[in-house]
């Protein structure tokens, strides 16, 4: 029996209305994929050494080379919101695989024919992508004042950051999701998907400001959901980090991404299974 199935509401039950269904069956999926996580935590501690390379060893090194200006800020400020959105995106990107591997094993099946709607199972993986992210954001916290990076600690500041690294991370996720339900074979959507991170994580203000950048990478930047959810973590995250953007269209455009992507990948979902 799935965990939907033991979600299903038994005989002479009230049948929840429909936004309630679809939100009891999305917090399903996601806290199965989340007790996944907890069975198996050695993917997240092998992910935290990534940002704590790029923060350690390559920030350092460009910070004291000076070969990348970024204002009144320090690299290292200007850089840890970056490593952030990073090791997000890193993880978020590979989340498709998962889903092969449920299609190969029989529980994608289980899913289809639950009562569950198709939305509501993107959604709730798309949620536990972005949940899992939120241990990244502990690693590169918990790096970030051991280096001496200057951090905001308000609440608001802090619950910001924890909702533009779940939206970002669930949206990639759920890009991730897109991917694999095109190529359905894992050889291919691990080339695809490492074709995919480096171009997303240059083409955006992660590791250097957009002034900096030529013409034609600067319009691929704007055009890049990382590129906002930079900035949002490094107004939020950062004390005196700046915004080229307003924080509220920075959360917009990840929101809008996200929707778009859920709307797609509930449309592609079925095909995988065929």
């Amino acid at each position: 029996m799935t965990s939907l199935e033991r979600a299903a509401p038994r005989a002479g039950w009230a049948e929840p209305v429909a936004p309630a269904r679809f939100l009891l069956d999305l917090w399903t999926v996601a806290q199965a994929e989340l007790r996944k996580l907890a069975h198996d935590p050695t993917e997240v501690l092998t992910r935290a050494v990534q940002p704590i390379l790029w923060l350690v060893v390559f920030g350092q090194v460009i910070a004291h080379a000076r070969v990348i200006e970024t204002g009144d800020l320090p690299y290292m400020d200007f850089l840890a919101p970056g490593v952030l959105a990073q090791s997000a995106l890193f993880s978020a990107i590979f989340f498709g695989i998962a889903v092969i591997w449920e299609r190969d094993l029989g529980v994608l099946h289980k899913y289809l024919v639950s009562p569950a709607s198709r939305g509501s199972l993107v959604a709730g993986k798309a949620l536990a992508g972005g949940l899992r992210a939120l241990v990244q954001a502990f690693v590169v916290y918990l790096a970030a004042v051991l280096i001496g990076i200057h951090l905001r600690w308000e609440a608001p500041a802090l619950a910001g950051v924890a909702l533009v690294v779940v939206l970002g991370a669930a949206g990639f996720a759920t890009f991730s999701l897109i991917v694999a339900c095109i190529v359905r074979t894992r050889e291919r959507f691990m080339g695809i998907g490492q074709v995919l991170t480096m171009p997303l994580f240059l083409a955006s203000s992660a590791i250097y400001p957009i002034a900096l950048m030529p013409p034609w990478l600067q319009v691929l930047a704007h055009l890049n959901p990382l590129t906002y959810q930079v900035d949002a973590l490094r107004a939020l995250m950062i004390d005196g980090g700046p915004a080229a953007y307003p924080i509220a269209l920075d959360i917009g455009v990840l929101a809008v991404t996200l929707i778009v992507l859920v709307a797609i990948a509930a449309r592609l979902y079925p095909r995988l299974a065929q």
